[in-house]
């Protein structure tokens, strides 16, 4: 017992490690697979016949620099240590490689052990695990190209549902309400802010990430989730916009700040809850 409890972390920390990696093919990947078959469905209905495109997808081709596309070497390859090693650059050009690559395999190392340390290591930790890797994925794709795709959000909505029917079956209810109240909520001040201005206010994937947060945390939760996304997105938009005056009037993504404030309810919902309840009765 005394091997285990001296191995478990260190060997939790390094599968983070390793599903953070995964994270950084989805992150990078997924919006090009996206745009590849909407522009082949597009080119379907110009009747301009299919376009002969490399494979491309999840597992193909192999990692490679993205500037002069040398494939990578095993080594190089392994979370953390790789991007490390080489201290952020590419073996064969020096190109700089981002350094979101090691910050979400680090990202992940840490969501594994704080989700075990808060639920142990059981079946409802590793759903929740899941829940916070799709999360990440979303906001980080968001931020990069202002897309949450439906291959991320939809999913992650019936997994909230169904993680509410084998865990929490007297939550299901909550979680369907508040999987409808979400998407219904952000839909209304979308149409409510475009017949006002005449300006689209958010994207139609933000309403379906609400309604997956709705049905992990019910609709009780909702009220917290959209303060606290919207106070995070405030606060950062006017710091970004005033220490970058060329940035004004950028559009500034929803999706991140949303999953940073479902990241606070999945990991201590409860107690938040609790706070606010007491605040409000």
């Amino acid at each position: 017992m005394q091997y285990f409890s001296i191995t478990f972390w260190p060997l939790i920390f390094i599968l983070g490690l390793c599903l953070g990696s995964f994270l950084n093919v989805v992150i990078t990947r997924l919006p090009v697979m996206l745009m590849r078959q909407w522009r082949q469905e597009a080119r379907a209905q110009l009747a301009l016949g299919d376009e002969p495109l490399p494979r491309f997808n999840l597992a193909q081709p192999r990692s490679m620099c993205p500037r002069c596309e040398t494939t990578l070497h095993w080594h190089d390859n392994l979370p953390l240590i790789g991007w490390l090693k080489r201290r952020g650059r590419c073996a064969h050009c020096q190109a700089r490689i981002s350094v979101q690559y090691p910050l979400i395999e680090f990202a992940g190392g840490v969501l594994a052990i704080t989700v075990v340390l808060l639920y142990g290591f059981s079946w409802q930790a590793l759903w929740l695990y899941g829940a916070c890797l799709t999360l990440l994925a979303l906001a980080v794709i968001d931020w990069r190209v202002q897309l949450l795709p439906d291959a991320l959000t939809l999913p992650l909505l019936w997994a909230g549902l169904l993680y509410q029917w084998l865990f929490q079956p007297a939550f299901l209810a909550d979680a369907v309400i508040g999987a409808v109240a979400g998407y219904l909520s952000l839909w209304s001040f979308y149409w409510l802010f475009k017949l006002a201005t005449g300006k689209e206010g958010m994207g139609f994937g933000d309403f379906k990430l609400l309604a997956a947060l709705g049905a992990w945390l019910g609709w009780l939760s909702l009220p917290l989730v959209m303060l606290f996304s919207a106070g995070l997105g405030a606060i950062l938009g006017i710091v970004y916009q005033a220490s970058s005056p060329q940035a004004r009037g950028t559009p500034i993504p929803f999706g991140p700040f949303l999953a940073l404030a479902g990241w606070i309810m999945l990991l201590a919902g409860n107690e938040v809850l609790a706070m606010y309840l007491n605040i409000v009765s």
